[in-house]
């Protein structure tokens, strides 16, 4: 699932996207202490994998799955239906097949017995003369 259908299900679904904590401003004038960088005493050596390890992307399946199993009104159906057609695609492999309808051969409801009445009905005989 992409982040960005993710993050429009999170929102039909009530959380505001901007909705954590954001960093905390500090007062106008005061800067944080620097470190001095050139010296190595003290400096710990971290291995390739955990420095890979934290610049990786966090997945967050987990916790969003468990908001959304957390919100227990149901969705409008306009809303899952709006859902449904964005994860659809537009592709006709994406679409549904739809069957065409099969034409029923059109019989008739009458006999022939009904044809003859109606001829002597309508001509007054049965045709014989």
């Amino acid at each position: 699932m992409s982040a960005s259908l993710l993050r429009k299900g999170l929102e039909l679904l009530g959380e505001p996207t901007g909705s954590r904590a954001g960093p905390q401003k500090r007062p106008p004038g005061k800067r944080p202490p620097r470190k001095n960088g050139a010296t190595v005493k003290g400096k710990v050596t971290k291995s390739a994998l955990e420095e890979f390890q934290k610049r990786q992307n966090q997945d967050h399946l987990l916790e969003n799955l468990r908001f959304m199993k957390q919100k227990r009104v149901a969705a409008d159906p306009k809303v899952t239906s709006k859902i449904l057609l964005q994860n659809r695609g537009r592709k006709a492999r994406d679409r549904p097949a739809t069957k065409p309808e099969k034409e029923k051969s059109q019989g008739t409801v009458f006999t022939e017995e009904d044809f003859q009445k109606f001829q002597e009905e309508y001509f007054g005989s049965s045709g014989t003369k």
